[in-house]
């Protein structure tokens, strides 16, 4: 801003601009640019940029995975949906707490999805102000899926994160059940499709082993004892060869999740310890909606990295889907 020789230029860009004016200014110097590209610079810049690098990961494989993961969610009675690869600007940023410089944001008044779960949060918050607009008391839940290719605009430190990956998000809204029936409820459910997943992924040559789920009570202890009850020992029932436990000293997701987040964690084949999965309540729906009664519950599932990281030795990549 210094060179440009106008001290108040980007004050002049974002208050006395209209959206429509910028955008046309934006596009008219991107355009300018773009013409004085020569293609020797183009090849170098698609070979170094790390935004444009294709995955080393094998789509046959990934689109094996896909299948399966829809194929579970149904049966948890998720609707799986193709997200655009675009969202509105500030999808993340207005209702999260991500600084808009860790997303891809384009010309257009737009960003490129770099979080399945904030995009699937404003679809189910549309459907909800539907079933609302019929019932003004509705408590239909919505649950949504996706499986997108976000990208992320920070660099990271570890040479192994990509810019860009596979990702598995989960939203469930709906209405305050009172005594937190519907947080608990939609916890318990998440966590169990995500573990099914995991199990269902055993028959495409992937092993996560020694499996914990760790939930964190993000109240003080007022939910310990339901989150006891009705997600932990719930969940333990049904999948008796995973770990549950509550985690008291996590400090990662506080100021982003309310009321309660879970982790899950697994062993890889090479013996690593690794993070697969994230999720817990945000109020995204109380907020879009302006209406303190809606509760949203969101969870995330890396898929790219169990491709990567939990492919038994020797097992091929097209492996055939088993219906169950």
């Amino acid at each position: 801003m210094r060179t440009s020789g106008v001290p108040e230029l980007l004050d002049a860009l974002t208050e006395r601009l209209s959206p429509t004016d910028l955008q046309t200014l934006l596009l008219e110097v991107s355009r300018r640019r773009a013409a004085v590209v020569a293609p020797a610079h183009l090849l170098r810049s698609y070979e170094h940029n790390r935004f444009t690098r294709p995955s080393e990961l094998d789509p046959a494989e990934l689109a094996s995975l896909e299948i399966l993961v829809h194929d579970r969610l149904a049966e948890h009675f998720f609707t799986s949906l193709t997200l655009s690869p675009l969202c509105p600007l500030g999808t993340v940023s207005a209702v999260a707490t991500a600084d808009q410089n860790k997303v891809v944001t384009t010309m257009r008044t737009t960003e490129v999805v770099a979080d399945v779960t904030n995009v699937l949060a404003l679809e189910c918050a549309a459907r909800r102000r539907d079933l609302l607009r019929a019932d003004p008391r509705s408590r239909e839940r919505v649950r949504l899926a996706a499986v997108h290719r976000v990208i992320r605009g920070q660099a990271f430190a570890t040479p192994a994160m990509t810019a860009h990956f596979a990702l598995l998000g989960l939203c469930t809204a709906g209405r305050d059940e009172g005594c937190i029936a519907f947080e608990m409820a939609a916890l318990a459910e998440q966590i169990g499709a995500l573990l099914d997943v995991l199990e269902g992924a055993r028959a495409l040559g992937y092993q996560a082993d020694a499996i914990r789920v760790t939930v964190t009570d993000l109240t003080g202890g007022q939910h310990r004892r339901a989150l006891r009850t009705n997600v932990l020992d719930r969940l333990a029932a049904a999948h008796p060869g995973t770990v549950f436990a509550f985690d008291d000293d996590r400090s990662s997701g506080r100021g982003y999740y309310t009321g309660a987040c879970f982790e899950i964690r697994a062993t890889s084949p090479s013996g690593d310890d690794l993070n697969l999965g994230d999720g817990g309540g945000v109020t995204w729906s109380a907020d879009v909606l302006s209406n303190a009664k809606e509760r949203l519950i969101i969870s995330g599932l890396g898929l790219e990295r169990l491709c990567e990281c939990f492919r038994l030795p020797g097992t091929g990549s097209h492996a055939e889907v088993s219906p169950t």
